[in-house]
C-alpha cells in the first residue's frame, strides 16, 4: 500500500506580503507601527528606531565589530535587537518614537 505523495512544494507566500519592505515587516512584527503606515512613514520611523540608544547598544552586542556597513546586517541587526527587548522595552522605545514623531 502506497502512501498518497506529499507535495513537496514549499510554500509560498502572498506576493503581496513579499512587497512590503523589510524593516516595515520588522516594525510590524515588534508592535511599533501599523500595518497599513505608509512605505515611507515606516522608513522614518525604522530610521528614529535604530538612533534609539538603547537599540543601538542592544544592536552593538548583536553584531560586534565594524560588520553594520552592509545594509541587510543593519537591518538583521536591528531585528535582533528588538526580539532581544522584553515587552516593557518595547512599550517603553514605542513611547520614545511617538515622542518624537510629535515633536517635528
Amino acid at each position: 500500500m502506497k502512501h498518497p505523495r506529499q507535495n513537496k512544494r514549499a510554500l509560498q507566500t502572498h506576493p503581496s506580503a513579499l512587497a512590503v519592505p523589510s524593516y516595515h515587516r520588522i516594525l510590524v512584527k515588534h508592535g511599533l507601527i501599523e500595518k497599513t503606515l505608509s512605505i515611507s512613514d515606516a522608513y522614518e520611523v525604522f530610521l528614529k528606531v535604530g538612533a534609539d540608544p538603547e537599540v543601538q547598544k542592544l544592536r552593538r552586542e548583536v553584531a560586534p565589530g565594524n560588520k553594520l556597513k552592509h545594509i541587510p546586517a543593519l537591518y538583521l541587526a536591528t531585528a535582533m535587537a528588538l526580539q532581544g527587548m522584553t515587552e516593557q522595552e518595547l512599550n517603553a522605545l514605542k513611547f520614545r518614537i511617538k515622542e518624537k514623531r510629535e515633536t517635528f
